[in-house]
């Protein structure tokens, strides 16, 4: 029992001083009875403008190859020797030149018809006027001389070739005693005063696009110079892949600077439309998907995205052809972070 009534004090003692470390409701002395609440959202901070119209420039940017006004194949009708050869690759060509001659066994044969046939035109020709010869017979020797002159005349082209353009030589395919064997012309000859171009369009602008139009054409190969061309043939179809229409540039290229093949780039001026344009900035991608978006402003200082129809991008600035309409306040500065119903502070 003894023992027992020792132990009591000593737990009195223990609860006593654990009630002087408490307050009246049981809370450790020293700590705070204070509730923390949440902090209200911030409003973000952006820029905004209102929608507003202004001119757009269709003038836009095509690449090209350049390609030769006219392209011609010299070959003979037929096999035959390779007897001259008076041009080399690269040579530049009057139209009428001659370029090579073949030959002209079968043109000395030709010739000599030619000849008896015209000497007996004209002596039948004194016998028709007196009297001596009817008049179908000499019809029938007419037609054989005629015969024998065509003959003659396609034997001479095929013999003497010559160029009927005036343009430089790009290709030489046979040499001086070669015999001719059709697999191949032996020149190839292409006027590049002027030059030409195919350029294809977008259909949306097949209605903007007209005959006669002036196009700035440059290239790579030949840097700071801008040469004039103009639209010449507009094609009638469209490309239903691509959706995209061929114009002809034709340049008059009198110093003979643009050559076929060089890569080019030509600038057409389609004329110009008063649309509503904000900075590009201001157009957000949707995450998921490939529309484009502004965030319009609300009365109530929220914002809504609005998906829009994107025209031309110039000068760091969008063209809006659908979407949007004028006056609207859009937020330029800021977009990329915000959502649907959030609230801004315009600064």
């Amino acid at each position: 029992m003894k023992n027992i009534l020792y132990i009591y004090p000593a737990a009195a003692i223990l609860l006593a001083f654990a009630a002087s470390s408490c307050g009246n409701n049981g809370t450790p002395k020293g700590s705070s009875q204070t509730q923390m609440t949440p902090a209200a959202p911030v409003a973000q901070s952006v820029q905004v403008q209102a929608a507003a119209r202004e001119k757009v420039p269709y003038s836009m940017v095509y690449s090209s190859t350049v390609q030769a006004n006219i392209v011609n194949n010299i070959a003979p009708q037929t096999s035959a020797r390779i007897k001259k050869v008076n041009v080399e690759i690269g040579d530049f060509v009057n139209a009428g030149q001659i370029l090579a001659e073949m030959d002209r066994s079968n043109l000395l044969q030709a010739e000599l018809k030619l000849k008896n046939a015209k000497d007996e035109l004209e002596r039948v020709r004194t016998l028709l006027g007196e009297g001596g010869i009817s008049q179908s017979d000499f019809d029938q020797i007419e037609m054989n001389y005629r015969v024998s002159k065509s003959a003659y005349d396609n034997l001479l082209d095929n013999t003497v070739l010559r160029s009927p353009v005036t343009g430089v030589v790009t290709a030489r395919n046979y040499d001086k005693g070669d015999m001719y064997s059709m697999s191949a012309p032996l020149f190839t000859i292409q006027q590049i005063v002027p030059v030409k171009l195919l350029v294809s369009i977008s259909e949306s602008d097949y209605t903007r696009v007209k005959k006669g139009d002036k196009v700035q054409i440059t290239a790579d190969a030949l840097p700071g110079k801008t040469f004039e061309g103009s639209i010449v043939r507009i094609h009638p179809t469209m490309d239903p892949a691509t959706h995209t229409f061929n114009v002809e540039v034709r340049v008059r290229n009198e110093k003979k600077e643009l050559r076929p093949g060089m890569f080019v780039r030509a600038t057409i001026d389609l004329g110009s439309a008063n649309s509503i344009v904000l900075p590009d900035m201001a157009v957000v991608k949707m995450q998921g998907a490939g529309t484009r978006s502004v965030y319009v402003m609300q009365p109530d200082s929220t914002v809504v995205a609005r998906v829009v129809t994107l025209g031309r991008h110039f000068d760091s600035k969008y063209e809006i052809l659908e979407g949007l309409s004028e006056g609207e306040i859009v937020v330029t500065k800021g977009a990329s972070t915000l959502k649907t119903g959030e609230k801004v502070t315009v600064k």
